[in-house]
């Protein structure tokens, strides 16, 4: 479904939407719960046949025979009970697994800004902890509806065949009973909800801690995050107060409900026995048949509990759902193929949430296959001018064109395929270093990801780690270097190889004499491809085609290295202060 249909569509009609897949799973555990609801309406009408005509004319083998056929269809009830249990349950799991699946695959689509926006622990939450109750309703929601449905207006039929006025009594407190059930869903759903978003504010804080518990050791903070910790563990342990005060107050008023249920029969009953106007034989079924009546009654208060909390997290699933990527390819958006690399920056200003303003009317020419450094002081706008370049961002006004073609006029995907991006805070993931330098490219061969890495001047490093390339690098790459985590990134860019490079920052965690080495390589890589080098070490760029610096958001000078230390601008000083810093190191 397309984000247009979860907003059009109510989230009971999404959720039901997910059942077809699994249709036959789901069908056969509604026919085996009917079968538990025949076999429990039965058991009464036989007990009343024995004690009306067996007992009476002792017909005892026929008594003892129909016992026997009871016990085998108990038997095969509880059967029916094992199929309901397993399938159903593996039923609600593909159903939420399902769930998962689309609701990820959406988050991959979203923008940049969405994650600004969002921390990680409340997306994990909704990716995990909302959905577990989903796969409850999934399985026992209709299930149990519709057992609890059928079993009561069996019931009702048999009572009023029995005595009509005892089943008027019984049927009288059906809509009460509807009525406090609605109440008190309305409440427990809201309680929900609730908790739900309170949960995703401990998995934030965890999140939180967990990623920063380096930098926390580092600075001997650890009884701060220890304090951040049990405060978000306090709203945790009162997270739920609400939700389980609106189902303690929702039990309660059920089992009250049902347990005078029994009285007031058991009372009029009795009432018309002492009259002699019906049978103790009857009044017995009649009671046996309250039990028919109220264990349904039962799991409809329970399906009423269900529901409020899968509706909860399947109400924040939908909320997600319904979130359109602000950047969205154009109908038909054609691909970006054959690219030289010629980029065009027209006019450009850039806001982040549309006030927060980065860039002011930026214009830039690259030709294809020159090397571009960008540099400039903190916070100045390289950064952003280079996430716009791939369209992680849409630009407030201007346009950005590879080869002519406005880049919001090409698929997203086709741009990011032909560009290569080595940024300054370099993400591994938790797998082997051959799996990381492969990311860049999923089908390259063994051989291709030596070569890389020997390009990325990392193969040496590499050899002499535990299990060579099969070395496990650790969460984020914790267990490498700054320098090899920098350089392993770097050897998925040569493994991608692309038209386009974005190094922003690529070579910030290498040491001089490996620095010196990349560059040779980079140097390499970029003949004959447009190069966007962002760079704050200016040792790094005296080779390339042009210069240019930007300063609060515009372009202040462009040039090649000469030419600017000639004007005295900002590039020059930047030059001089660096090398100042780097005579008063040396001595």
């Amino acid at each position: 479904m397309s984000t247009q249909d979860y907003r059009r569509k109510s989230p009971l009609v999404i959720f039901f939407s997910y059942f077809r897949r699994h249709k036959a799973l789901f069908f056969i555990d509604l026919l085996c719960a009917v079968g538990i609801a025949a076999v429990d309406l039965a058991f009464p009408l036989v007990t009343r046949q024995a004690l009306y005509e067996m007992l009476p004319n002792q017909m005892y083998r026929t008594f003892f025979a129909v016992m026997v056929t009871v016990a085998v269809c108990y038997l095969f009830r509880a059967f029916l009970n094992y199929i309901v249990a397993y399938y159903g349950h593996t039923f609600g799991i593909r159903v939420e697994a399902d769930i998962r699946q689309d609701l990820f695959h959406h988050m991959q689509e979203l923008s940049f800004d969405f994650y600004d926006q969002n921390r990680t622990g409340q997306l994990m939450a909704r990716l995990t902890t909302d959905l577990f109750d989903l796969t409850e309703l999934a399985h026992h929601g209709p299930e149990d509806l519709l057992t609890s449905v059928l079993t009561i207006c069996g019931a009702l039929v048999v009572m009023a065949s029995i005595r009509w006025q005892l089943a008027v009594i019984v049927t009288l407190t059906i809509p009460v009973f509807l009525i406090v059930v609605f109440l008190m869903r309305k409440r427990m759903s809201r309680a929900s909800r609730a908790a739900k978003e309170k949960t995703g504010h401990i998995n934030q804080e965890i999140e939180s801690s967990l990623s920063g518990v380096r930098t926390a050791k580092a600075f001997a903070n650890e009884e701060t995050e220890a304090r951040r910790f049990d405060a978000a563990n306090e709203i945790f342990k009162t997270s739920k107060r609400q939700f389980h005060k609106a189902m303690g107050m929702f039990h309660s008023s059920v089992e009250f409900f049902l347990c005078s249920l029994n009285v007031i029969i058991v009372g009029f009953g009795g009432y018309f026995v002492m009259k002699g106007s019906m049978d103790y034989r009857d009044l017995l079924t009649f009671t046996l048949y309250i039990s028919s009546f109220v264990n349904p009654m039962r799991k409809l208060s329970s399906f009423s509990e269900t529901f409020a909390s899968g509706m909860a997290g399947l109400n924040r699933f939908v909320e997600v759902m319904r979130t359109e990527p602000t950047v969205q390819d154009k109908p038909g958006a054609e691909p970006l193929k054959d690219v030289r690399g010629s980029i065009d920056v027209d006019h450009v200003s850039f806001a982040y949430d549309g006030d927060l303003a980065v860039l002011h009317d930026v214009s830039l020419h690259v030709r294809p296959g020159e090397t571009v450094a960008i540099v400039g002081p903190s916070g100045g706008g390289k950064s952003t001018l280079c996430q716009l370049i791939p369209r992680f961002y849409d630009v407030t006004s201007g346009r950005i064109s590879i080869d002519g073609k406005d880049i919001r006029d090409v698929t997203q995907r086709s741009i990011h395929e032909n560009l290569g991006i080595v940024q300054q805070d370099v993400f591994l993931f938790a797998d082997t270093v051959f799996e990381n330098i492969r990311y860049g490219c999923p089908s390259a061969t063994r051989e291709e990801v030596i070569e890389a890495a020997k390009k990325a001047e990392i193969y040496d490093d590499i050899l002499a780690m535990p299990q060579g390339l099969d070395t496990y690098v650790g969460e984020r790459g914790t267990l490498l270097s700054g320098g090899q985590k920098q350089r392993i990134a770097i050897a998925r860019i040569f493994l991608k190889n692309p038209p386009i490079l974005i190094l922003d920052e690529a070579t910030s965690a290498l040491d001089s004499v490996t620095e010196a080495k990349i560059q040779r390589a980079f140097d390499n890589l970029a003949l004959g491809r447009t190069t966007l080098i962002i760079a704050h070490r200016l040792s790094t760029i005296r080779n390339a085609d042009r210069i240019i610096s930007i300063a609060d958001g515009v372009i202040t000078e462009s040039g090649a290295h000469e030419e600017l230390l000639k004007t005295d601008g900002i590039y020059a000083q930047l030059y001089k202060t660096q090398n100042a810093l780097a005579l008063e190191a040396m001595r």
